[in-house]
């Protein structure tokens, strides 16, 4: 009688515990944040059953591959059953990171997956655990993603995020929806300098929520919350319209640009261009002095249609900034079709360039692309005087962080830099 062979699970659950741990253990002294994605591939199994247990562990390893090369040299990819797959992605600063990688390995199964015995096509369903918000242990962390990936099976969807409590998650949209609609959110600035005179050229536009229930709640956590619901087209406009009531004088006065954050997904949303241009021409503020900043998750997510949306914008005179560009999920050959005027390095990637010189190499390289692309080039996380003439010397253009300006309510902002900001004419 032949023995059954074990499964992949049990052979490498105390390599991916071990991997977690390592991660958690480097990234305690930075302040990264951890996600686990246990990913599933219908259609590996039939392989096995088909051609053979060979051929189905051939597969499998390429299709191990295939992942690995989808995503930044230091995620780590792992066998997790016969068709399971457990992901580690290190260093992240927020949700919408994890929304990359996600939206880089959907692309993955979009076409039929070569190298097979059989040609076939694999259905990839993704369950997502972030550290510190859903567990502090590799088995916990491990069980919630699993438990993700399972309830993203049940819900016919490609990916679902792991989350703590139904309950409290109804409520949590409740009042997310609420504080938005009644105009309970704030806005905050944060500076954008020219490197080089110092001057304030751009505030980017931050919003900021104070829940009666759960106190301050990161952007990080409530934005990629809204993106996830209903309610991101609803933050957006919210967004649009108190930036340009808080910095109409800004602009008029001083002449600073204004830099708005929007999120891809409002571009599938009908009307979105002709909602932004009626709120500047109500404002008076000209389409010139906007800039829209969008993720890398853009370039990944749907290219055609934000190519097509953005492409609308910038025809009419605004300004597209590409963020937290460096994180390692997009293809800079997107660049070529997306309508960026400004490419903003991620604050990982400044934060790590005085320690290591391939860094610094890569930062320079950033910032030469997007100079031949005739595109500005803006450094973010810049936090002390040694980063920021480093810069400088790297001919990089603009910049912010807490060395150059912490973000703080409008407000305060207007009476602290308001005075002191240089009037520029056009």
């Amino acid at each position: 009688m032949h023995r059954c062979r074990e499964q992949p699970a049990v052979l490498n659950r105390d390599a991916i515990f071990s991997a977690i741990l390592e991660r958690l253990d480097r990234d305690r002294d930075t302040g990264g944040n951890l996600a686990i994605v246990f990913l599933r591939v219908h259609g590996l199994r039939e392989i096995g059953l088909r051609c053979g247990h060979l051929h189905g562990e051939r597969s499998g390893e390429q299709l191990k591959t295939l992942i690995e090369q989808s995503l930044r040299p230091h995620d780590r990819v792992f066998r997790a059953g016969d068709e399971s797959f457990a992901l580690i992605l290190p260093g992240l600063r927020h949700a919408n990171h994890v929304l990359l990688a996600v939206a880089r390995l959907t692309q993955l199964f979009e076409q039929p997956l070569q190298g097979s015995p059989v040609p076939w096509r694999g259905r990839a369903i993704m369950g997502v655990a972030l550290h510190p918000q859903h567990g502090a242990d590799p088995d916990l962390l491990c069980r919630r993603a699993e438990m993700a990936m399972d309830e993203a099976q049940r819900r016919n969807e490609s990916c679902v995020f792991y989350q703590l409590h139904e309950t409290r998650v109804e409520l949590f949209y409740e009042e997310l929806r609420e504080a938005i609609e009644a105009n309970k959110l704030r806005i905050w600035f944060q500076p954008i300098r020219d490197l080089h005179s110092g001057d304030i050229v751009c505030v980017e536009s931050l919003a900021r929520w104070t829940s009666p229930r759960h106190g301050e709640v990161a952007p990080g956590d409530f934005v990629p919350f809204a993106e996830q619901s209903d309610l991101i087209s609803s933050l957006t406009r919210w967004s649009i319209n108190a930036t340009l009531h808080q910095a109409a004088g800004l602009h008029k006065t001083y002449g600073v640009a204004l830099a708005i954050n929007f999120s891809p997904r409002v571009f599938a949303n009908p009307g979105m261009v002709e909602q932004l241009m009626g709120a500047l021409e109500i404002w008076s503020i000209p389409p010139t002095a906007v800039v829209v900043e969008v993720t890398e998750t853009a370039l990944v997510n749907d290219l055609d249609m934000s190519v097509k949306v953005l492409g609308r914008m910038r025809d009419l005179g605004v300004h597209v900034a590409i963020d937290d560009f460096g994180t390692g999920y997009a293809s800079i050959a997107y660049l070529t079709q997306f309508p960026a005027t400004e490419l903003k390095i991620d604050m990982s990637l400044v934060n790590d360039m005085r320690r290591h010189a391939r860094t610094a190499k890569l930062v320079q390289a950033i910032i030469d692309m997007a100079h031949h692309m005739d595109m500005k080039a803006i450094a973010e996380g810049i936090e002390d005087r040694d980063t920021h003439q480093m810069l400088v010397d790297m001919g990089c253009d603009l910049g912010q962080g807490y060395h150059l300006g912490r973000p703080e309510l409008a407000m305060d902002f207007l009476t602290r830099f308001g005075p002191s900001m240089p009037i520029r004419r056009d």
